[in-house]
Order: C-alpha cells, then structure tokens, then sequence
C-alpha cells in the first residue's frame, strides 16, 4: 500500500477521497498531507457560495458524498429540518455545510485509526513524479510522498481569445465571475447594462445574484445558440427502463451522427418523456465516451456538445422560474452570435458578434465571462499544471478536457504512466467525459482509494 500521500485541492473531490481514506482500516495508518490551497477546505468554487440563489442541480437524494451511504446528505439536511424531501433542490451553501461536516467528522475518526493527516493551507508549487514515489515542492520545502492525487476541480478561467487588452485592462470585462460574486471585484457604480457571455449554468447563477444585487440592470446574455439550460421536471420521473438497448446500439456505432439518430428515435417514441431517455445513459457515458476515436470526439465537441449539455446539466425547477420572470419584465433577454471581439468604446466595451452572416455590434458597461469550466491545459497559468507541462510529466488532452490519464486516474506522457501520480474529478473529462458532478465523482473516489491502499 502507499503509506504516505499527497492530495493536492481543497474542494469536493479531495474532500470525497479524503474521507474515503480515513473511513478504511489501514495497516500501518496513513500519513496524508491535504494542500489545501486556501479557502475552507472541502467547498471548492461550487459551495462557497452562500447565495440562496444559487441551488444545486441535482435532488437531494442524489448528493450523497459516499457511493456506500446514498442517503448520507439526505439524512444531514433532514436531521435539521424533517421537512426536506430527497426530491428538492436544496441550497449549495447547505451541500458546502455538509461536505465541512463530513470531512470533520472523517478527521476525527481518522485519527482514532492511527492515521495522521496534516492540512496544509498553501498550493502546491511543483511535483516531480518518478517510479518509485512523488516529491512535492512548496516554498522552500520539499518532501517525498508514495503518491500524489490531483484534485484541483477547475483551473482558473482565462479570457477568451478574441478580448482586446484594451478591455481586460479596463476592469469592465470580467473574466472570474466568482470573484466578481464574491464581492473581490466591485464595480462602481453599479452597471445600467450587463452582457454575459455564455448562457450555462454559470450564467444562470450570475444572473440571478446580479439581478437582486444591482435593481437597475439590464442583462444580455450571448452565446452561439441563445439557450439556456433545460430543466428538470418538477416531479421526479424514473427511466423508462436501464437504457441497455440504447447504450448497446450506440457501442455497436460508435460515431456521431449515429449516435444523434439513435436518441432522436429513442426519445421520439410513444409516451416516452426525453429526460428519462438521457438520464438512463448516465451510469454509462465514461464507458460510450471511451468508445469513440479522437476524431468523433472533436466532431462531438464543435457540432453537439452544447445540445448535450442543455439536457444533460439541467436547471432546478425554480431556479427556471426566477430567470423566466427575468426574462418576462424584459430585464433579461439572450441573444445568439458568435462573439468576434470585445473592445473599448469610450466609458463602454463594444461587442461584436455574426449571426447568420449578419455582423452586428452591442455596447455594456460591463462584460461576464459566463462559459463555465474551464479545463484545457493548454491556456491555463496555474502553477503547478504549467510546471508539470513544461518539464513533460503529463500532457494535455488534445481537445482542451484536462489531462491524459487511464480510466483509473493515473497520470500519463506519451507511452509513459506514472504509477504513483493520480487525478481525480474534472481533470479526468477527456477520459471519463463525466467527471464534475457529485454522483462520478463519489464512485472515482472509492475506486482510487482501494487503488492507493493497495499500492
């Protein structure tokens, strides 16, 4: 077994692994040391959040941190409001709650274990992975683990290519829009005019809190589609049956455009309601994604991602309601286009966006950037990624999705595998596809655990 470990993140996923590993009987105990990164340990961005606005996107029931306790955040909600039903959409601030719980109560019996685990609130500057162990670098210190994990959650966002320096100098395009959330980045005075780019979940989140923060505004949302996210059914609806015959189907025509054919016909049968169809292929979509050549996955990704994630990535019911009534006083309205540039005009930014062949501009005095996770290497300044590319210890997924790695989470350059140098969560897209939501990544921190204690 690995006796020494590294879990580099302070967010859900470490929260996850970390719990698992101290929940086992372990001989001898473990000594781990969870860099944290700053911040409260286990929230990450997605629950940090102390909005009431801001809901999760998944019922309660389904949140469960551990893949052996399905009801664990059922029962911590209920346990101080019996009324709660495991088909609400709670709260994040609630889920947040829970994962600090959670990890506290692990700590505690951790320690009864033998095991010994020291937090340590800093990031990680460099790793240097060799065959036999992992040496960490932070500051002055560096020491030598038996294995590190990977558990960053998303990369800090970088401005999309076609924003002027004029326009980040400015202040007036916002590139974090969670800093902005947070209050770090205050804009005075309030804006009379909002523009989001991208309209996902992310925007859904900004626009609601904004909307409350700042009375006066109007917003614009932009993307490429002018949708936002679907919505969940206000009462919960079991698949129709386990979606074998459909996901066989698919495996048996791994492209594209068959796999399009296929649900439209699986959805359009008789009596069948879409969300039933789509939620049926879940337990089954690391495995269809790994069907799929490099070249069906780009044609995935330019053509029919964003459709996917529409249905996929869906809205609670009243988190809809909220922006339909937005939408409805006229403070909101969306707008398709893709974006050509953003500049400065003035005490304003001008975008200019195409559609349909039409090329018009749209001025705000204040830009979001709203096109959720980001998670290609390639663009990204975080430290550690950046020294881990530079000195070739891991590579980046061709199509932006993270890094290359097995199905088991073990880091990989070329023909190279790192048997002591793990990911775990949304860096793991480009293998697993599904990899950011509670439900995957509570089965991929039981797997790498039995994984690192059995060396």
């Amino acid at each position: 077994m690995f006796r020494r470990l590294a879990l580099i993140g302070g967010g859900a996923a470490a929260a996850s692994l970390l719990s698992e590993l101290l929940e086992r009987d372990a001989t001898p105990p473990l000594q781990l040391d969870w860099f944290t990164g700053g911040g409260r340990p286990a929230r990450g961005v997605a629950y940090a959040t102390t909005s009431e606005h801001h809901l999760l996107n998944v019922r309660a029931a389904s949140m469960s941190m551990f893949a052996g306790k399905p009801r664990g955040f059922l029962d911590f909600v209920q346990h101080g409001d019996p009324s709660v039903n495991g088909t609400d959409f709670l709260p994040r601030r609630l889920y947040g709650d829970y994962l600090e719980a959670e990890v506290a109560r692990a700590l505690k019996q951790g320690q009864a274990r033998g095991h010994h685990v020291n937090l340590i609130p800093f990031a990680v500057d460099a790793l240097v992975p060799e065959t036999d162990g992992v040496t960490v670098i932070h500051g002055e210190e560096s020491h030598r683990v038996d294995a590190a994990v990977l558990a960053l959650g998303a990369l800090p966002p970088q401005p999309l290519g076609v924003v002027g320096a004029a326009a980040l100098a400015s202040g007036r395009y916002i590139v974090d829009p969670w800093r902005l959330l947070a209050g770090a980045d205050q804009t005075q005075p309030p804006p009379r005019k909002v523009v989001l780019v991208g309209l996902g979940l992310t925007a859904v989140d900004v626009v609601l809190e904004l909307s409350a923060r700042w009375p006066q505004a109007e917003f614009v949302g932009l993307s490429r589609h002018g949708r936002f996210p679907e919505v969940h059914l206000r009462n919960a609806a079991l698949p129709v049956d386990d979606g074998a015959g459909l996901v066989e189907a698919m495996r048996d025509a791994p492209e594209i455009r068959q796999w399009t054919r296929l649900l439209r016909e699986a959805i359009g049968q008789p009596g069948i309601e879409w969300r039933a169809v789509v939620d049926s292929l879940r337990p089954h979509l690391s495995g269809l994604w790994a069907e799929l050549p490099l070249e069906q996955r780009s044609r995935f990704m330019r053509h029919a991602r964003w459709a996917w994630e529409r249905a996929r990535h869906r809205m609670a019911p009243a988190v809809h309601d909220a922006v339909d009534a937005l939408e409805r006083s006229g403070r909101l309205q969306r707008r398709c286009g893709r974006l050509h540039a953003v500049e400065v005009d003035g005490a304003s930014l001008r975008l200019t966006m195409a559609h349909a062949g039409v090329v018009e501009a749209l001025d705000a005095d204040l830009v979001i950037q709203t096109v959720g996770l980001d998670t290609d290497l390639r663009r990204s300044d975080h430290r550690l990624i950046s020294q881990l590319l530079t000195n070739a210890h891991i590579e980046a997924d061709p199509l932006g999705l993270g890094v290359i790695a097995d199905r088991n989470g073990r880091l990989q350059h070329g023909d190279r595998h790192w048997p002591h140098l793990f990911a775990i969560g949304s860096l793991l897209r480009g293998t697993l596809w599904e990899s950011t939501a509670m439900p995957e990544i509570r089965q991929q921190a039981r797997h790498l655990a039995d994984q690192l204690l059995d060396g």
